[in-house]
């Protein structure tokens, strides 16, 4: 399925129905009196977590959902009908904008949670309501109120534990198949990433982890060079970024300590709150350098690099390709993020209860 994590929609919720003005007329019951009933509400329009859905797909191709009006109210005190809610599923995930105010209307972080994106109008009310002791044959009527209507923004911000950061070719994809069960392209040309995959690592039977694996940044992506900084709004609920640096590239112009801080300046350019996430380091592809010097190879650069970023956090040296030292990754990961994870909110219920009092 193409994956899709931006998208804009109109929704437009239903106005409500008319009140009647209208009289009771029947046979010997002279000066009957009023009995207009009310209008039904018009439909609401909502939006609903599921987390059986990965990708803004559906909202790409259909953009306009519009609720149905509420009926018109009707003579012998007959209320209309309201009109049908719409419920919008979207993966979790999904942070729901005001295209015209730029306000957050909804993050729907939670697999289950519903909140209202529009409200439908009230029903206008009946004749019935307006009698009183001097005046008996009543002939006002209200008509229904309109539904809201926005301009929304769709962004999908996957939702993960881990959040992978490097260069292209740096072994993103290698490592997310080597700990997980995901299967993203790998190919020995860079950007053969084109969209996030997420991946859940399996401590053991019972303890897991997911990690999300995002196109290559390059220096300059904050000014749109490569893919641009799009992917990274999917690392921003992410607890811990690795940064997985390439200790032998096959470019010889290329320089790992250089590049690393490359990618640095880059999340600063581009968010300071995601920078000061917590960010480890994993030195891949020893495999490509010979044994004897792999110590001394790690060293050099770890010297180099806390010396001009000031960096104090944990290392790992690992080989994606053939899993060499991805365990004690995994484990260290794991044991981070129990201190880091907070407990899962409860679906937030819906602020619609008063719309069955009105239909």
């Amino acid at each position: 399925m193409k994956f899709i994590d931006e998208a804009k929609i109109y929704v437009k919720a239903g106005d409500g129905g008319n009140g009647a003005a209208t009289f009771r007329r029947e046979k010997y019951i002279p000066m009957g009196g009023p009995n207009g009933g009310d209008g039904g509400r018009g439909g609401s329009i909502h939006a609903i977590a599921d987390r059986n859905i990965n990708t803004l797909i559906d909202y790409r191709y259909t953009r306009k959902f519009i609720g149905k009006r509420g009926e018109n109210g009707g003579g012998a005190d007959q209320y209309g009908a309201g009109g049908d809610d719409i419920v919008l599923r979207m993966p979790v995930g999904t942070v729901i904008y005001d295209e015209n105010t730029g306000a957050v209307m909804a993050d729907l972080a939670v697999d289950g949670q519903k909140v209202r994106l529009a409200k439908g109008g009230k029903g206008g009310l009946g004749n019935l309501h307006f009698k009183s002791s001097t005046n008996r044959a009543p002939r006002q009527k209200t008509d229904g109120e309109a539904g809201e209507e926005f301009d929304l923004r769709l962004e999908l911000r996957v939702l993960a534990d881990v959040g992978l950061l490097g260069l292209p070719n740096a072994g993103k994809s290698t490592l997310i198949r080597a700990i997980s069960a995901a299967r993203p392209k790998v190919a020995d040309y860079p950007f053969t990433t084109l969209h996030p995959n997420l991946g859940v690592v399996r401590v053991d039977d019972e303890k897991s982890f997911v990690v999300a694996d995002v196109p290559g940044l390059i220096a300059g992506a904050a000014d749109g060079a490569g893919l641009g900084i799009r992917f990274l709004k999917h690392l921003q609920r992410t607890r811990i970024l690795l940064h997985l640096i390439d200790l032998a590239p096959l470019d010889p112009e290329a320089d790992p300590l250089r590049d690393a801080q490359a990618i640095v300046a880059e999340l600063h350019k581009h968010d300071p709150a995601l920078a000061n996430k917590p960010r480890w380091l994993a030195l891949n592809k020893l495999d490509l350098i010979p044994e004897e010097a792999r110590a001394q190879t790690v060293a050099d650069f770890l010297e180099a690099y806390k010396k001009t970023t000031h960096y104090d956090g944990p290392v790992f040296a690992l080989s994606a390709i053939n899993g060499e030292g991805t365990r004690p990754l995994i484990y260290a990961l794991h044991e981070a993020l129990q201190h880091l994870r907070p407990a899962l909110d409860e679906p937030q219920a819906d602020d619609d209860e008063d719309d069955e009092e009105e239909a």
